[in-house]
């Protein structure tokens, strides 16, 4: 219920239970209050672990690290002048923020006091289904209308949506994440105008932060719905930088169901916006990536296209040798998602699961096989290893001595 005590979370174990509880405990007595506030609340009402537990609180930041230090926990003032403290207790992290509320609003530098008021601390927040708190004792306390939304699966901004994204145009990315996590059906009408409204303002994002909100919705269960709506309301493009491919990864989705596996967000990016090589660069330096994601990119783009139902376990075991069982499960499942199998063939589906049922082995000749056979060191000698190795794969893999002896000779003779 809007302006007060609501839905009980009793039954929640993380909440009346360990750490939390002793930190709760210490921090809600004394003429102060504690509640644990935003995503674990919203989690647990979805029927989701509750994840990182965030602590509000009427007590000022010095009072918080007197009192969990009291308790034996470690108290770190890692954005005190925001008014947050990290607590440890037994080797969990808790953020405990004091209460605060707008005294000065211009963006993302609002000016803020402590405050004691948790309707105003509340209001501050983005959308409804974060601004609920929950005490010790299980009361949840909603003034925004949190609840009603999370009933019906609405992600709401809370008071005017311009303004909450006018403080931090990163919200417009957070709109649609959300929805695509939690959300059910259309997005918010007037979530959704607001963001198309000031989609500019998200050139003013460092890419970074840009990077992690993608991320994390690619592997969301509505992401296909929700990131066709952003391409067509010109969203997308200003984030991929380029054109989506929406129906491949409408495919690498279908791909992630008939194999029964986790979705992955580098692997559906590469669906959306991998085609070539240039489009791998150009989202690595449009998001910042990771040199371990744009090396993946880089996997999924090359010559994906020649992968399709012809291919027999043999040039696949070779594929996987070189590549990997990660690209090697990526490349597959690209071409896989990009049509390359008529629908019920069933030969990709079976060579994507070829990592669980078969283990490259290591080379296993060295280069004292070569030294023994009259190579001396230099060039030479790493001709004809690559060359044995080359034979060794199209060999398939031996591993018997005379096979291994064989083509060992043969690179010794043609080095």
């Amino acid at each position: 219920m809007t302006g007060g005590a609501a839905a009980p979370l009793r039954d929640a174990p993380w909440l009346h239970e360990g750490p939390l509880a002793r930190l709760l405990m210490a921090l809600d007595s004394e003429g102060e209050e504690a509640r644990v506030v935003g995503g674990a609340v919203r989690n647990s009402l979805f029927g989701q672990p509750p994840g990182d537990v965030d602590v509000a609180t009427t007590a000022l930041p010095d009072e918080v690290i007197r009192r969990a230090r009291a308790q034996g926990m470690k108290a770190v003032p890692t954005g005190v002048e925001h008014g947050t403290v990290t607590v440890v207790a037994e080797g969990r992290p808790f953020e405990v923020t004091t209460l605060r509320e707008d005294v000065e609003t211009f963006g993302r530098k609002a000016k803020v006091a402590f405050g004691r008021d948790w309707k105003r601390d509340a209001e501050r927040r983005d959308f409804t289904m974060n601004a609920l708190s929950v005490s010790r004792d299980g009361r949840i306390h909603d003034y925004v209308g949190g609840l009603a939304d999370i009933a019906a699966r609405r992600v709401r901004f809370i008071g005017d949506a311009a303004t909450r994204i006018a403080e931090d145009y990163l919200r417009i990315l957070r709109f649609f994440r959300f929805h695509a996590i939690y959300g059910h059906g259309a997005p918010d009408a007037d979530g959704l105008h607001a963001s198309i409204v000031a989609r500019s303002g998200l050139a003013q994002l460092s890419r970074e932060r840009v990077r992690m909100e993608l991320l994390k919705l690619l592997p969301a269960k509505d992401a296909g719905a929700t990131l066709a709506v952003m391409a067509d309301c010109g969203i997308l493009v200003s984030v991929l930088g380029g054109v989506p491919y929406l129906a491949s990864l409408d495919g690498m989705i279908g791909v992630e169901a008939a194999l029964g596996i986790e979705a992955d967000a580098v692997r559906r990016l590469g669906a959306l916006g991998v085609w070539v090589a240039e489009d791998a660069e150009r989202l690595w330096q449009k998001l910042r990536l990771s040199n371990e994601e744009h090396e993946r990119l880089v996997s999924m783009a090359d010559r994906w296209w020649r992968i399709g139902p012809g291919l027999d376990e043999k040039d696949a075991r070779a594929l996987l040798y070189r590549l990997g069982p990660e690209r090697y499960r990526d490349r597959v499942m690209i071409a896989w998602a990009r049509g390359r199998e008529a629908a019920g063939q069933g030969n990709l589906g079976r060579l994507a699961g070829l990592p669980e049922r078969w283990s490259a082995p290591a080379f296993p000749l060295r280069a004292a096989d070569f030294l023994a056979r009259g190579l001396e060191k230099g060039p030479a000698l790493g001709d004809a290893m690559r060359a044995a190795e080359e034979a060794w794969i199209r060999a398939g893999f031996p591993l018997d001595a005379p096979a291994l002896a064989a083509i060992a000779d043969e690179a010794r003779r043609r080095a």
